[in-house]
């Protein structure tokens, strides 16, 4: 009786605090609000965010549910050869923008990625990269939504249902962004920041404690079972699917809006370069806290890797449920406060970011809108694509797809689609629109027809010697050379005959 009551008081003071987080988060996307006079507040925060709020959104926007919960999963399954795509793609897919597009893109003065299509190319490879980016968004932005509901499930121990979970977490993002903009991101993710640094390192720290031999206990038997071999077997198949991995996100993820957004939003280039790169690689850095917290709580509760990581279990429960059950209250409250502030951030800037791409590299120029009838068009899409996450966030975990899959599989379209464009067309002054269209239509079609024949292999236990992404990227860069090549012959042709 004594315990039901114990577990009631701690499950009514979780949902008091996230009801008085939420009621903040609200309330902040009410204040910033006030600075939205027009689209580009909407988008960019009016170009003049600070270095500190600069990385702070740059860490939040990436260190999401997958960060937290699908991260520490793959490392407990696969070792560090299964995160080779997150977190080191990802934090140095921040770096390489920071290092090589940040100061060309910011000079351009481009409100969204698909600016830069357009006016280095033309309108048809706008549009084109455009759907790609918001396609890529859906599993993105589904990973954190499916985190929510997954929260929110465990939080009040089932009496809201996972499905309500993700409903009621995602009305919360929507509302504060509908408002905000890129102006409440911001100012949240600062926010956020502070409380994902101060939850997971007082949960590190008291997992630290509890152990005999602190850190090192963890880094010995991690290393002791062979969880720290990074690099792959010298297979073809292994070689080929660590790489596959690895630029799935470290380049598909450069030519996203989210990014671009927090490279345009930096009071000057400077701010751009130097908080992109900072902020990635603290990302990669503090990904390992809760890889560790993870690790730690398993030794402390064998019990729960028997469940959880047997067939059927799910390993992205270990640390929610270890914190449930064997930590003070007041932990528990540091933990998922860090939790909600992580999934709220990047739930976020990756459902304004692809809306800003909806309206107004697609629809702005069908609907000839102007700006404060585009502001319209933007809070009006932030609600589309947020019910539309809804269902794919349903259909995605109705099949089993992790947080981790998810998230892995966003970027496999603008690998294939809008990086060859974006990296060729900054850096090779021959580019032309027919080498775009050409590098997008070759890309995107032969991953896909791979992706297929990869399927059917696998329902007869076989594998692909290639990854599928891999082959896009190729025949991207063949469509980018052939096509900016066939196009200046022939216009040089043309000038001769005349």
């Amino acid at each position: 009786m004594d315990a039901v009551i114990g577990s009631r008081f701690v499950m009514s003071i979780l949902g008091v605090f996230i009801i008085i987080y939420v009621m903040v988060s609200v309330c902040i996307g009410l204040y910033a609000a006030r600075r939205v006079n027009n689209s580009t507040d909407y988008i960019l925060a009016g170009r003049s965010l600070p270095i500190y709020i600069t990385i702070a959104t740059v860490f939040a926007t990436w260190f999401g549910s997958e960060a937290v919960l699908g991260i520490p999963a793959t490392f407990m399954e696969e070792g560090m050869a299964g995160i080779v795509a997150d977190p080191f793609g990802a934090g140095l897919c921040l770096v390489f923008v920071g290092l090589f597009f940040a100061r060309r893109l910011y000079r351009m003065k481009l409100m969204t990625i698909g600016d830069f299509y357009r006016q280095r190319f033309s309108r048809n490879v706008e549009v084109m990269v455009s759907v790609a980016i918001c396609i890529s968004y859906l599993g993105w932005v589904a990973a954190q939504i499916v985190a929510l509901g997954l929260t929110i499930n465990l939080v009040s121990q089932g009496w809201i249902s996972f499905e309500l979970g993700m409903v009621l977490g995602l009305a919360v993002v929507m509302l504060y962004t509908i408002y905000g903009g890129m102006w409440s991101v911001a100012i949240m993710d600062f926010i956020q920041m502070m409380a994902i640094l101060a939850g997971l390192l007082m949960v590190a720290y008291l997992i630290a404690n509890r152990l005999d031999g602190g850190v090192m206990t963890v880094v010995n038997h991690a290393a002791a079972n062979d969880k720290f071999d990074f690099w792959p077997s010298w297979d073809w198949a292994a070689v080929l699917g660590f790489i596959g991995a690895f630029v799935t996100l470290a380049l598909g993820s450069i030519p996203q809006q989210d990014v671009f957004q927090r490279v345009m939003s930096a009071d000057n280039e400077n701010i751009a370069v130097k908080g992109t790169v900072f902020g990635g690689l603290f990302y990669v850095l503090f990904c390992f806290v809760p890889i560790f917290i993870v690790y730690g709580a398993s030794l402390l509760s064998p019990e729960l890797i028997d469940v959880h990581m047997a067939e059927g279990g799910d390993p992205q429960r270990i640390l929610p449920e270890y914190i449930l059950q064997q930590v003070p209250v007041w932990v528990q409250v540091m933990f998922f406060g860090a939790l909600v502030s992580a999934i709220m951030s990047t739930a976020s800037g990756t459902l304004l970011a692809p809306s800003a791409i909806l309206a107004k590299n697609i629809l702005r120029h069908w609907l000839n809108l102007n700006d404060q009838q585009l502001l319209v068009a933007l809070r009006l899409c932030v609600l589309g694509f947020g019910l539309l996450v809804l269902l794919y966030a349903y259909m995605s975990s109705s099949v089993g797809l992790s947080i981790f899959e998810m998230v892995e599989n966003a970027y496999l379209v603008t690998l294939c689609g809008a990086f060859v464009p974006l990296a060729f067309g900054v850096y090779w002054q021959r580019a032309n629109n027919t080498g775009a269209l050409l590098s997008i239509v070759l890309g995107v079609l032969s991953w896909a027809a791979l992706e297929v024949v990869s399927l059917q292999l696998t329902a007869r236990g076989e594998t692909l010697l290639v990854p599928p992404q891999l082959v896009g990227l190729g025949m991207a860069i063949i469509g980018m050379v052939v096509g900016s090549h066939i196009s200046r012959f022939k216009n040089e042709s043309i000038a001769l005959k005349s």
